[in-house]
């Protein structure tokens, strides 16, 4: 499954939507991000987040704070950027380090700019079904199943990881399409039998070719939500290709999918914000 191509089909239309609520406002959608310390990783996908922002024609305003802010220093520097209306958007890159409370970060977002997911409030609303936003990896893969025609109604979906901001939200939004999901993690006993099992198999384990080819059913959807260096992901993209129907590689599979969503929930915050 090329997420590439998917998401420059996206992306094109968040940027067509972004370029007419400037015309109509005279104000572009803005995302503010958020940094904590100069992590290489996270450090990188910040970059690449705001020079997305910047193709499609949303303004960016970044936040870089030093890797000993207090949780009290980070919730004030979100509630800041809550409170401006100048930001449609935010987004404070995981992770923030292990002294800080990240939930406490988190719900210091306001739900309406919660771009990225991950308040309680936008996982409620993914539990539920309701108005709001998604997590944007969890997002970024239903999108791509649905650019290839998966229909989900009836099948037997894995998820292999149980994140907060990925597992857990993934799996939610499988079974609001009805799927039938099982949510594996690290106290799952026999896993290898419940991932044969699988119809559409989401690999979000963090561990690089935990998934073995000879493990997935014949005809089954893979989507791998991992990325290591190398680059390789959590499943042995070689061998599980030659069962699979359908599978994402990486990169280019689900990682550029993440991205397009965050743009288009930006456009779509802003919208809500400037009517």
């Amino acid at each position: 499954m090329d997420g590439t191509g998917a998401a420059r089909r996206i992306t094109g239309t968040s940027a067509a939507a972004a370029a007419e609520l400037h015309r109509r406002t005279g104000t572009a959608p803005c995302l503010a991000t958020v940094l904590v310390g100069e992590d290489p990783a996270s450090v990188t996908y910040v970059r690449m987040k705001r020079a997305a922002c910047a193709r499609a024609g949303i303004a960016s305003r970044h936040v870089a704070l030093p890797a000993s802010v207090s949780t009290a220093e980070l919730v004030d520097a979100v509630g800041g950027l809550s409170a401006d209306p100048r930001v449609h958007g935010i987004l404070v890159q995981h992770p923030v380090g292990p002294h800080i409370d990240e939930r406490a970060a988190f719900e210091a977002i306001a739900p309406e700019k919660d771009v990225d997911g991950v308040t309680t409030h936008s996982f409620a609303a993914m539990g539920f079904g309701l108005p709001g936003f998604v997590s944007c990896t969890p997002g970024g893969i239903v999108r791509l199943l649905d650019e290839y025609g998966v229909d989900l109604a009836g099948k037997h979906a894995v998820v292999v990881g149980r994140s907060a901001i990925l597992g857990r939200p993934a799996g939610l939004l499988l079974l609001g399409r009805d799927a039938t999901v099982t949510y594996c993690h690290s106290r799952t006993t026999d896993l290898r039998s419940l991932v044969r099992a699988a119809d559409v198999l989401v690999a979000a384990v963090g561990r690089p070719r935990f998934i073995a080819g000879a493990d997935v059913k014949p005809g089954a959807v893979v989507v791998d939500a991992g990325y290591h260096p190398g680059p390789v992901g959590d499943v042995d993209f070689g061998t599980a290709r030659l069962r699979a129907s359908l599978i994402t590689p990486v990169p280019g599979g689900v990682g550029p999918m993440t991205i397009a969503v965050l743009l288009a929930q930006t456009v779509e915050a802003a919208e809500r914000q400037l009517r």
